[in-house]
């Protein structure tokens, strides 16, 4: 017959009830965060694994604020494109009506007015914010777009182009258009802007003498061409937009194979989970009544 002293018996029950809470710690904390593993020890493999796929996790998410950045910065561009459009088909329309033979100076004057105003939209639309507060059609410019020149005209004074994006992969996106890629084009040969358009047609009309009638006419056909700068802007910006969706479905689908991954690597089953605490828990409750019940006995209770 094996006999242990008493202070072995207290010290070898009190370690099994300890290594039974523990175990049952450990299954708790496993119901309640879902992971699997408490330590790298447990899987040194699995835990590495984890550990890449955790810093994927986080460049994705840079990833993901910069399409974001991208997307907000492409549908400002956009807007203002939409905007210039519609402005030209006023403008157009106030060509067309001066062009007339039969209206009167006063009249074309009024409309030169007009066309004036139509100018300074133009340029508060180009000069207008975009997310980052520097102008929408800057390029990397912090200040303004264009700007009105001392003998009236209106000049570009941003960067050449617009900043490009990280969408991850290698992959990069200009997050807008630079001013002369929206309204600048060669008209007839020659070098202008949608500015010196409108200016030279306001002007045209709001003078006394000259030509107003050819110059309404030629006027309409410079403005067609730049309604045509404008819409191919508008396809090169809802071609980049239609890119960085592209490339966000695509990270949002690698980025459901990580998550799958990762359950796998290291997610607990719950169900066999809360089976095993169920299990422990049951034989943590035998092994301390038992204790309590054995430590209670005296020489006495023994002897008889």
């Amino acid at each position: 017959m094996t006999t242990l002293p008493t202070s072995a018996f207290y010290e070898r029950a009190s370690s099994q009830i300890s290594s039974l809470r523990a175990r049952a710690e450990g299954y708790q904390t496993q119901i309640s965060t879902g992971e699997r593993l408490e330590r790298s020890s447990q899987d040194p493999v699995a835990a590495a694994r984890l550990r890449l796929l955790g810093r994927r996790e986080r460049l994705d998410e840079v990833t993901r604020h910069n399409s974001d950045r991208a997307s907000s910065e492409l549908a400002f561009a956009d807007n203002g494109l939409s905007s210039t459009a519609n402005l030209l088909a006023r403008a157009r329309e106030l060509a067309t009506q001066a062009a007339n033979a039969t209206m009167s100076d006063t009249d074309r004057a009024a409309i030169g007015e007009e066309v004036a105003q139509l100018q300074e939209n133009l340029l508060s639309i180009a000069n207008s914010r975009n997310g980052a507060g520097h102008a929408l059609f800057g390029g990397e410019a912090t200040g303004l777009a264009y700007e009105r020149q001392a003998d009236g005209s209106i000049a570009y004074i941003g960067t050449g182009s617009a900043s490009l994006v990280d969408l991850g992969d290698g992959q990069e996106v200009s997050q807008g258009l630079a001013g002369p890629e929206a309204f600048a084009f060669d008209h007839q040969g020659n070098p202008t802007d949608l500015f010196a358009v409108i200016g030279t047609l306001a002007d045209a009309l709001k003078a006394t003498g000259g030509d107003p009638v050819t110059a309404s006419r030629d006027a309409l056909s410079a403005l067609d061409s730049g309604l045509e700068r404008v819409t191919t802007a508008q396809t090169v910006i809802g071609a980049r937009m239609n890119w960085v969706d592209q490339l966000s479905e695509r990270r949002e689908a690698a980025g459901q194979l990580v998550d799958a991954e990762q359950a796998d690597l290291g997610g607990a089953d719950i169900a066999e989970t809360i089976t095993k605490l169920q299990h422990t828990m049951t034989v943590l409750e035998a092994s301390q009544a038992s204790f309590v019940r054995l430590s209670g006995l005296t020489l006495f209770d023994m002897l008889r």
